[in-house]
């Protein structure tokens, strides 16, 4: 009798936490879009979702905007760069800056630095430890640093 009920007590807990993962595929995006204080709206939501379900990486609007469309993701390459700038903004991102008028944006916001690989375009992480710095100058009157980021470019 107490195995029985125990069996469908669990049968029950299960098929709940099932249809909880189904039914609610957003959740992890939608509860760091609250977290940082953003309105969850559907395209912030979609974006998302296939910038931070995964493990960490870099990429440019246009390259999101791919993905976008190729996930059936309807939004405009203008929309991607509002609300990576705005996911910036919220510190969801780290926005790194190769060239002018080229940026990547990472989805990696600890303190690090990157290798920037000249032919491929390619970005990757360099541990903060493993970049040292001997002097910087200081800041000019009435400001203060807020981080030094160190792009190593590599040819090839």
């Amino acid at each position: 009798m107490h195995l029985e009920r125990f069996k469908t007590s669990l049968e029950t807990q299960v098929a709940r936490d099932m249809t909880m993962v189904s039914v609610r595929p957003y959740s992890q995006a939608l509860d760091r879009l609250r977290a940082s204080g953003l309105r969850p709206t559907r395209q912030r939501l979609a974006l998302a979702r296939l910038l931070f379900d995964g493990c960490d990486r870099h990429l440019s609007a246009e390259q999101l905007h791919t993905e976008a469309l190729g996930s059936n993701i309807r939004v405009s390459l203008a929309t991607v760069y509002n609300t990576l700038h705005q996911f910036t903004a919220a510190g969801l991102l780290r926005e790194i800056v190769v060239d002018a008028g080229r940026s990547y944006f990472d989805t990696n916001v600890s303190d690090h630095h990157h290798f920037f690989f000249e032919k491929s375009g390619k970005l990757t992480d360099i541990p903060a430890e493993m970049v040292g710095l001997t002097r910087i100058p200081e800041a000019p009157d009435g400001l203060k640093i807020s981080r030094v980021e160190v792009i190593v470019r590599v040819e090839g």
